[in-house]
């Protein structure tokens, strides 16, 4: 029974951490008949499965409603290591500042 309760309490920590950063932008009537405009580009209507900035995005004549498809990391050595969004692969580098070659370690991500 207590690895039961453990398993529950592991699945339901990965599903509160799994969740992934979201947001919705609202156009005015008759604003996007052409499409959805996100960060200077116009994506077609309908569902975009990634856009130039890793995102998976529903784009419609009302809203655009996209989330993300990267994992940020949270925890890290943030005095000597820096992020970088690696856009061909989706992903956050998380490198040392003074040889970005090197990567860091540990990293804690949400997504």
């Amino acid at each position: 029974m207590k690895s039961f309760l453990a398993f529950l309490l592991a699945m339901g920590i990965i599903v509160a951490l799994g969740d992934a950063y979201c947001f919705t932008k609202h156009y005015k009537p008759g604003k996007a008949y052409k499409g959805c405009m996100l960060n200077g580009k116009l994506y077609p209507l309908g569902h975009i499965e990634r856009t130039e900035d890793c995102y998976r995005c529903d784009c419609s004549r009302t809203e655009m409603r996209c989330c993300s498809i990267f994992l940020t990391p949270i925890q890290y050595d943030k005095e000597n290591c820096k992020v970088t969004l690696n856009k061909k692969s989706c992903t956050y580098d998380v490198v040392q500042k003074n040889d970005p070659s090197k990567e860091c370690s540990p990293v804690a991500r949400v997504g």
